[in-house]
C-alpha cells in the first residue's frame, strides 16, 4: 500500500494528474477513479485525443496561437483588421478578448512575459517575431493586453522601446488596454464586460 492508496498503479496515475495546474491531490484521486470506472475504449479515446493534440497541433506562423493549420483562422480571415495587433501573454488571453466581441484586429501571442526572477528574458518569448511583423506587415497600431503586474509592465516597456528603436515605421501607435482590470489580475480571468471596456478605452503610451 502506497500512502493512502491501495495500489502503486493508482498512486502513479494520481501523481500524474496532480501535475496539472489547479488540481490538488483530492481532485486528482477523484478524476483518476472516474477514469478507472470508464470503459477501456473511453479511456483510449481520452488519452488519444491528448496524444493527437500534442503531436499534430500547429502554432500559427504569424501570431503563434494554437491552430489546426499553419495559419490560424483569425490571421487568415479577410474580415479582420490586419493593421491592428493586440499583444497578449498566452492563448487564453486571445480566447478571453475574442469573447468580448469588442476587437476585430489580429493578435500576437508572446508565450510569456519577461521575468528575471523566473529566468525568462526577451529571447525566451516572441519579441523578435513581433518586431519582424512590424517591419513586414502594414501595422499601424499595437495594443498591449498584458497582465497588470510588474512583469507585464516590464514586458510592455521593453517591447515599446524596441519598437521605437527597431521598427521601420516609428509612427506606429502604441496603446495599452485601460486599467479597468484590477492590478494583479490577468485578462483571461477578467469578466467579459470589464475586459471589453478595457479594450475600448485603451490609452496611448
Amino acid at each position: 500500500m502506497t500512502g493512502d492508496l491501495p495500489s502503486e498503479l493508482l498512486e502513479q496515475a494520481v501523481q500524474q494528474m496532480n501535475t496539472l495546474p489547479g488540481i490538488g491531490r483530492k481532485t486528482s484521486i477523484r478524476l483518476t477513479l472516474n477514469l478507472l470506472r470508464r470503459s477501456e475504449s473511453e479511456v483510449e479515446a481520452f488519452t488519444n485525443s491528448f496524444l493527437k493534440l500534442k503531436k499534430e497541433v500547429h502554432f500559427c506562423r504569424y501570431c503563434h496561437t494554437i491552430s489546426d493549420t499553419e495559419v490560424c483562422s483569425i490571421c487568415s480571415s479577410h474580415s479582420r483588421d490586419k493593421h491592428t495587433v493586440c499583444v497578449v501573454e498566452d492563448i487564453q488571453d486571445v480566447l478571453a478578448i475574442e469573447n468580448t466581441g469588442q476587437y476585430n484586429g489580429v493578435y500576437h501571442v508572446l508565450g510569456g512575459v519577461i521575468s528575471p526572477m523566473d529566468g525568462v528574458g526577451p529571447k525566451d518569448i516572441e519579441v523578435d517575431s513581433l518586431l519582424q511583423r512590424l517591419n513586414n506587415e502594414p501595422v499601424t497600431e499595437i495594443i498591449f493586453a498584458l497582465p497588470a503586474t510588474m512583469e507585464g509592465d516590464t514586458t510592455c516597456f521593453f517591447i515599446n522601446r524596441q519598437i521605437q528603436e527597431q521598427a521601420a515605421d516609428t509612427n506606429i501607435k502604441v496603446s495599452q488596454i485601460a486599467r479597468g482590470i484590477a492590478v494583479g489580475n490577468e485578462p483571461q480571468y477578467t469578466d467579459e464586460i470589464t475586459l471589453g471596456r478595457a479594450i475600448l478605452n485603451r490609452h496611448t503610451l
